[in-house]
């Protein structure tokens, strides 16, 4: 059916509407030429990526192959998610924050430990394990992953760190699968820097096509 979501376009199909709770995994296919938003409603929440080929998960999202063929660390609005096999897998087709990290990977319960001497009560490491398994895939499919609303800036002199987010309230960005893909994400559930602002919150994932 059609609908008046702001999110999306009038005349299109909304084939799933899924509030992640903070801090939770979620997956999903989407086809190709279908669209999927992600929505950070209160702002400031890193939405760590992954997307696999559909029929040959092997294909999968590939981050040096995506900053080589758009000369750019960071991504926005038509922006290009590339495999490692060289394909197009996504485009950022919309976007209201631009900016998305590229470089830090996810956050797992052992890194945490390196760096804060203490742990979340969930990781996204962790998180993408036991989403993947679902799938029938292992640790090993985990590759540095995109983080959407995930703010890194990088010095003239080569330092980077996490800074506070710059997306608000309501902000958004819309991806149409140019190929069938699996998507996984985590919720980021990291407090311990800004990743998460505030503190972990829900985000919203919209499928839909026209």
């Amino acid at each position: 059916m059609t609908t008046s979501n702001q999110y999306i376009p009038a005349d299109a199909t909304v084939l799933e509407d899924t509030v992640v709770g903070a801090g939770l995994p979620w997956s999903g296919r989407i086809d190709r030429g279908e669209h999927l938003v992600f929505v950070d409603p209160e702002g400031q929440q890193a939405i760590d990526f992954l997307c696999y080929n559909a029929h040959d998960p092997h294909e999968r999202y590939h981050a040096p192959n995506t900053v080589k063929l758009q000369g750019n660390i960071y991504l926005g609005p038509g922006s290009v998610l590339w495999s490692v096999r060289a394909r197009k897998m996504m485009t950022i087709v919309e976007d209201t924050c631009g900016g998305h990290d590229t470089l830090f990977g996810c956050c797992s319960f052992e890194l945490d430990d390196v760096r804060y001497g203490q742990r979340n009560p969930r990781a996204c490491q962790q998180n993408f394990e036991s989403e993947l398994a679902r799938h029938g895939l292992d640790a090993t499919a985990v590759v540095p992953n995109v983080n959407f609303f995930m703010r890194v800036p990088v010095k003239a002199d080569g330092s980077a760190a996490i800074a506070d987010g710059w997306s608000k309230p309501g902000d958004h960005l819309t991806l149409r699968a140019e190929m069938d893909v699996l998507v996984v994400i985590s919720n980021c559930p990291e407090a311990l820097n800004p990743a998460t602002g505030a503190g972990p919150t829900p985000i919203r994932a919209i499928r839909y096509r026209r």
